[in-house]
């Protein structure tokens, strides 16, 4: 048993105690109020689900157990899981145990690859990427076990075991669908030397000599690691997860709900209009330039991608975390310079 689960293990008792004594304590206590337009709105500002791992308060930006997600910029994707299942950072033997634990099941099922090459090539990266994790369904621990007559206190187990094996495999396929769409060549194999990110990096082909791609691809993970449990993708896991499906039809449903232009998708669409506002000017345009279209867009009736956002009332701390990574790395390339004028 891996040091993260042995601790979980012990730590799944405790957690018991407190959420029942909650409960207990605090039955009768109102969190919302529901009217229809409330209903018709989309239950935005509904407090509908318990989360513990992180809060997303306005004047603040993204905490991670409580944590500012700036404060944990530099810290690996694989530390931050730890952090958010036990609420405390790994040491270095916690890390490396972890590192070892992905390792060992990080090999992806060989008819996978073979899904995935059946699709067409100019498929969504998004919809290969959920068609991938629900085919790999047929490996739940969880389902397997449940089958078996599993008892509820074991649920987290198998849970558990759930999770690891996907985490551990998600790179692979997050690669290889890169590779398929953009017609790369053959998958490339996990680097069991290297930690979660940078195999992701290698795994892609994409040149990388001084390990800066590597760098923005821990970041990238690290960002966006968790956002409370509201939002679209994870509200929809939750519900899933809820009949006790298990987490392989869970992960893909809500891979669906990021798929979508409210979610997920905005991050695709504030790039493309970046990259079509260079290609409109041939290079990144002046401040002034920008301006002058940015109006133009505006008043087209069409939007900003980038712009607004339905909880913070401050710049995200993710993008700023961004924005200092372009800033150190890639000072002069278009695309960071036209986002940074437009900022």
């Amino acid at each position: 048993m891996s040091i993260l689960k042995d601790k979980l293990a012990k730590k799944v008792p405790e957690l018991r105690d407190h959420y029942r004594k909650l409960v207990k304590e605090n039955a009768s206590l109102k969190l919302s109020e529901v009217t229809l337009e409330t209903l018709y709105g989309g239950l935005r500002g509904v407090k509908g689900l318990i989360c513990d791992t992180s809060s997303v308060p306005p004047d603040k930006g993204l905490l991670v157990r409580g944590i500012p997600i700036g404060e944990l910029a530099e810290r690996l994707p694989e530390e931050i899981w730890y952090l958010l299942l036990l609420g405390e950072l790994p040491g270095k033997e916690e890390l490396a145990d972890l590192q070892q634990d992905w390792a060992a099941r990080a090999k992806v099922p060989g008819y996978v690859l073979h899904v995935l090459e059946a699709m067409p090539a100019d498929s969504h990266p998004m919809a290969m990427f959920s068609t991938a994790v629900l085919v790999m369904e047929k490996e739940s621990v969880f389902r397997a076990r449940y089958d078996r007559g599993m008892k509820k206190d074991d649920y987290w187990d198998a849970a558990f075991e759930d999770a690891a094996n996907l985490l551990a495999r998600l790179p692979e396929i997050g690669a290889w669908i890169y590779r398929r769409r953009f017609d790369k060549g053959a998958p490339i194999p996990a680097d069991s030397t290297l930690d979660w990110g940078a195999s992701f990096a290698r795994m892609t082909g994409l040149p990388d000599p001084n390990g800066e791609l590597s760098k923005l691809m821990r970041l990238y993970f690290t960002l966006h690691c968790d956002h409370e449990g509201g939002n679209v993708s994870a509200f929809t896991a939750h519900t899933v997860g809820s009949a006790l499906s298990d987490l392989y039809y869970a992960l893909s449903a809500g891979l669906d709900g990021l798929a979508g232009p409210l979610h997920g998708l905005a991050n695709q669409e504030c790039l493309g209009w970046i990259l079509e506002t260079n290609k409109k000017f041939g290079g990144a345009p002046s401040e002034e330039q920008l301006a002058k279209y940015a109006q133009e867009t505006l008043d087209a009736g069409r939007v900003v991608p980038g712009y607004g956002h339905a909880v913070l009332r401050i710049t995200d701390p993710r993008f700023m975390a961004l924005h200092a990574f372009g800033a150190r790395y890639c000072p002069e390339d278009p695309a960071y310079l036209t986002m940074a004028r437009i900022f």
